[in-house]
């Protein structure tokens, strides 16, 4: 991934203007690193299947990071969760304001779409990609997942409903991020295959940081933590042990499942999910 931050910190959104902090707001979050688990994803899947298209894909890799940081920013303001710390950092409104922050937010979502118009790809390639991100990052996937959680904060919803909720808030830009990788790679065969996997790898991602809210200190988390009395975490609604129970169920059947990928891709794929599909059982 020393590649990909490289490429990033070439292509931060830049602005010549007359306001006194906007560029480096712009650049804040972005810079304060992260996981990088969504552009792992879909450069691991391009690497798999046609690794002499890396360079071009890290565009899109970018863009789905700049995507997810505009979430994280939006999802940190006071009329969301609060949030004072993120990656291990101040959030933008506390740094600057709330309205900056929300602008900088604003300008991440659109500045991804930018990007991947870029992308030394075909015409075909881009329009699929842009679709992909917008489907699930847009109206029908992570903003309606945030909705949904904001709107029944305070109001216990059954476990379906929960997991209908975190499939669109979290799991679905996962599971674009593999899809669009297969995209690039001209591998539309697997495409849909690895979506349906990143699901489900998106809810375990979420059922772990739901145990690790309650069982890491926000030093060690890098963010607020013990912070979702109040949502529809799996936690709140199961409790500790039984979404414990829940990450491992989910977690064996990703294992099972990625031991049907072809060599390659579990070449390049099983360093990095190894390690997120068993992040909660050090807990």
């Amino acid at each position: 991934m020393q590649n990909f931050e490289q490429f990033l910190l070439d292509n931060l959104p830049q602005s010549q203007s007359i306001h006194p902090h906007y560029e480096s707001a712009l650049q804040n979050m972005l810079q304060a690193g992260g996981k990088r688990f969504r552009p792992a994803l879909l450069l691991s899947v391009v690497k798999a299947y046609n690794p002499l298209m890396l360079d071009s894909a890290r565009h899109g890799a970018l863009a789905i990071e700049l995507l997810h940081t505009y979430s994280l920013i939006h999802d940190d303001l006071p009329a969301m969760d609060d949030s004072p710390l993120r990656r291990g950092n101040p959030t933008l409104h506390v740094v600057y304001d709330e309205v900056t922050a929300i602008l900088v937010g604003d300008a991440l979502n659109t500045y991804a779409f930018e990007v991947l118009s870029k992308a030394p790809l075909s015409d075909e390639v881009k329009i699929k990609l842009i679709r992909e991100l917008a489907q699930n990052g847009g109206l029908n996937g992570m903003v309606l997942g945030q909705a949904i959680d904001c709107y029944f904060e305070n109001r216990p919803l059954q476990l379906e409903d929960i997991k209908t909720l975190h499939t669109n808030k979290t799991a679905k830009l996962i599971a674009a991020s593999l899809k669009m990788g297969a995209i690039i790679a001209g591998h539309e065969d697997v495409a849909e295959k690895l979506y349906d996997f990143g699901i489900q790898l998106g809810l375990l991602f979420q059922i772990q940081d739901d145990i690790l809210d309650v069982t890491q200190s926000s030093e060690e988390a890098g963010k607020l933590t013990n912070n979702d009395e109040d949502k529809n975490s799996f936690v709140t609604i199961l409790g500790l042990d039984e979404a414990l129970r829940e990450a491992n169920v989910l977690a064996d059947a990703l294992t099972e499942q990625m031991c049907s990928f072809d060599e390659s891709l579990q070449r390049e794929l099983s360093p990095i999910l190894t390690k997120y599909i068993n992040r909660h059982k050090g807990n």
